[in-house]
């Protein structure tokens, strides 16, 4: 007797439908694998369970399965706002790869598989690059330069002060002795004596009072009182 056929049906029984999930999830993953190894196909298989468990297969990235089905479909997984930023995100990360690729050539690397043609503009590249460098570096020359000579005259502008200022002390100083010296002369009697200038005292009068003493035993003692103003 052969097997009859099974009602496709909601098992009702809770334990008894999850392991039926179980066996069966097992059974077209493994289906999946074989497709994919036997035919050389491409299988993206999502399964979630009741309890929302998810199990999975992809032969290839999903992202890529999923560009391949909304081309052959005509399906829009994505709005046109998501369209642009992942076209944007691919055309940064190809111009990303080219730049690394043009930056190894620049600095001598993976130069091998090039032929002549493709050198040439990687040579002129270098070139301009050299050409920019040496530019740059004459800019900063003539910048140092000219800051240089500033410096010089900011330097010489400062010496000519400078030595304004000495001169000037220099003179004042010499005027100086020269009024001094002048006062002296001016105060100097012919006798190198000097005048100092004198107490006014109402010209008192001091009496000196002094003894001569006889010449001559028989000549009798003379007092004799001097006056004397006290200029």
């Amino acid at each position: 007797m052969g097997r009859g056929k099974i009602e496709i049906k909601r098992i009702e029984n809770s334990t008894n439908r999850q392991v039926t999930y179980s066996k069966r999830k097992n059974g077209i993953l493994k289906k999946a694998k074989e497709i994919t190894i036997l035919c050389d196909a491409h299988v993206s298989l999502v399964i979630f369970s009741s309890t929302g468990k998810m199990n999975e297969y992809c032969s290839s990235p999903l992202i890529k399965q999923l560009d391949r089905y909304q081309k052959a479909s005509g399906n829009k997984l994505w709005d046109a706002k998501h369209e642009y930023l992942s076209a944007e995100v691919d055309r940064v990360k190809k111009e990303n790869d080219n730049m690394q690729i043009e930056l190894r050539h620049l600095k001598g690397e993976d130069l091998t598989p090039l032929n002549p043609r493709e050198l040439i503009p990687i040579e002129s590249a270098l070139d301009d690059g050299i050409v920019g460098v040496k530019a740059k570096i004459k800019e900063h020359y003539r910048a140092l330069k000219k800051r240089t000579r500033m410096l010089e005259e900011d330097n010489k502008r400062l010496l000519t002060r400078l030595s304004q200022q000495q001169m000037e002390i220099h003179g004042r100083v010499e005027m100086d002795t020269m009024e001094n010296t002048g006062y002296n002369n001016n105060n100097q009697k012919a006798d190198g004596t000097r005048d100092y200038p004198a107490h006014n005292d109402n010209h008192h009068q001091v009496p000196f009072g002094f003894q001569v003493p006889p010449m001559q035993p028989n000549l009798t003692t003379v007092t004799t009182t001097t006056t004397t103003n006290n200029k």
